[in-house]
């Protein structure tokens, strides 16, 4: 009987790309109602309650590893404050100036940035390709900013989302070390929590706006809550501790797509054309950029790799 355990990693990035893909068009619907900073919490705070209970669950059935302490807790606080903290916060911000799909787009840039940090930090190598990968990228950029400039959204969201795609990709290199010392659920859960209580300043906005908020945004924070952020943040801990940081990072590719396509089928929202050739280009670049190595392809590689996807 066929094991299907090699294909497990395959199919926990593919549910991050569905579900961070509908979080773009969630965070743009949401976000007419809720400020940025309460966004961020409720989702945040939804998202740490479902990880404890699942947390709960797990240790009850089974004694897990003991939880980290002492500068290695400090590293996952740290991080889980830029990764579900400041990300989300920058991310929100971004989509109160840009449509989903653009902004989809310029965040997609994190995976040539994730793709350097690795190779720098992490000992995954530095490949020539990475230089004609990033000029791209950064072409796609530029014409993403006087598209949109141009079309009168604010060059504070192009920035946004450009902040937003660093903080991804340090977020992302960063997960990758510390995965070597602590499970993936473990990681998901402490990070989560740490990024919520860094953002219990905005709980007076989060609750003065849900007092006046309609049903759709408060059912749209708790969807942000347990899908994109409790369910897909596993399923990407999960994947990163069986593959490297540049290749998953390159397998979220196929996300600003999916996300132009349910931005335009849910919200009526389609980028300027100028601004989707730009995002063609960042995506050119990301391939080029990460772009596996004929060595990548030798007997034992098959389960480092992870397709294509973002």
């Amino acid at each position: 009987m066929p094991s299907f355990r090699p294909y497990l990693p395959l199919a926990a990035a593919v549910t991050t790309v569905v579900l961070w893909a509908s979080a773009f068009v969630g965070v743009r619907a949401v976000g007419h109602d809720l400020s940025p900073g309460a966004l961020a919490l409720g989702r945040m705070l939804v998202g740490s309650l479902t990880l404890t209970a699942i947390v709960l669950v797990v240790r009850t059935r089974r004694s897990g590893p003991p939880l980290p302490r002492g500068r290695l807790l400090a590293a996952v606080a740290l991080w889980g404050i830029a990764w579900f903290g400041l990300y989300n916060l920058a991310l929100n911000a971004a989509e109160r100036h840009l449509d989903a799909g653009t902004t989809a787009l310029l965040v997609n840039v994190a995976p040539v940035v994730v793709a350097v940090l690795a190779g720098l930090l992490l000992g995954e190598g530095f490949p020539g390709r990475l230089l004609a990968g990033m000029a791209v990228a950064f072409a796609g950029v530029v014409l993403i900013a006087v598209t949109t400039s141009a079309g009168g959204a604010e060059l504070s969201g192009v920035v946004l989302g450009l902040v937003a795609a660093l903080l991804y990709a340090g977020a992302a290199v960063a997960q990758k070390r510390l995965l070597t010392r602590i499970d993936a659920l473990t990681v998901t859960w402490l990070g989560a929590v740490a990024g919520t209580v860094a953002l219990l300043p905005y709980l007076p906005s989060l609750l003065t706006e849900l007092a006046t908020a309609p049903a759709s945004a408060i059912a749209g924070t708790a969807y942000l809550g347990v899908f994109p952020t409790a369910i897909a943040f596993l399923t990407w801990a999960y994947a990163l501790s069986r593959t490297t940081a540049g290749r998953l990072a390159a397998a979220t590719y196929a996300v600003p797509p999916i996300v132009v396509l349910l931005s335009w089928m849910l919200l009526g929202e389609v980028p300027a054309l100028l601004a989707l050739a730009g995002g063609v280009l960042c995506l050119t670049g990301v391939v080029v950029a990460t772009r596996p190595v004929a060595a990548s392809r030798e007997p034992g590689s098959v389960g480092r790799r992870i397709p294509a996807g973002r």
